[in-house]
């Protein structure tokens, strides 16, 4: 077996991308293999804005996938990217995952999603492949998240 191989997949929101492309920056300082999976509109965007300056270390490689909105479309309007992402999602990570495996010899050894991307999560599971599921916004409101139903089934909220 070759290097670790770890595939990253952000929600395609500035700071989620922003936060887990460091991760991943740090995580191929220290020699593993790193494939960042952006929309292709994100994707664009980060090309555009880094150039060849995103792989330092020939250890990163940027993918993309579509996000399922028409050109022209606006991204800032999270609940209809989100609706449009489940949409599309249940089929793009096992192919990218495959597609990734069969022209290669490190074989990916983990995926690192954010918990918003869960699907992602089903796949890896379902590929039998290690999996981290990450929340990079503040914990305070994962865990209001996570409690949502129990203040609903309480009364607290409606």
């Amino acid at each position: 077996m070759g290097k670790p191989h770890v595939v990253v997949i952000p929600y395609p929101a500035q700071g989620h991308v922003i936060s887990l492309m460091e991760l991943s920056q740090n995580l191929a300082k220290q020699g593993i293999k790193i494939n960042f999976v952006n929309t292709m509109f994100n994707h664009k965007r980060v090309l555009d804005a880094f150039g060849e300056k995103v792989d330092e270390n020939g250890l990163s490689h940027l993918l993309s996938v579509p996000d399922g909105l028409e050109d022209g479309e606006d991204r800032n309007q999270l609940g209809k990217l989100t609706e449009s992402l489940y949409q599309v999602m249940p089929t793009q990570p096992k192919e990218l995952i495959h597609k990734v495996n069969g022209s290669n010899d490190d074989k990916i050894s983990c995926v690192l999603v954010y918990i918003g991307m869960g699907l992602a999560l089903d796949v890896a599971a379902e590929l039998g492949i290690p999996m981290v599921g990450l929340w990079p916004a503040a914990v305070l409101q994962l865990a209001v998240l996570l409690r949502v139903p129990k203040l609903i089934d309480d009364g607290l909220i409606d």
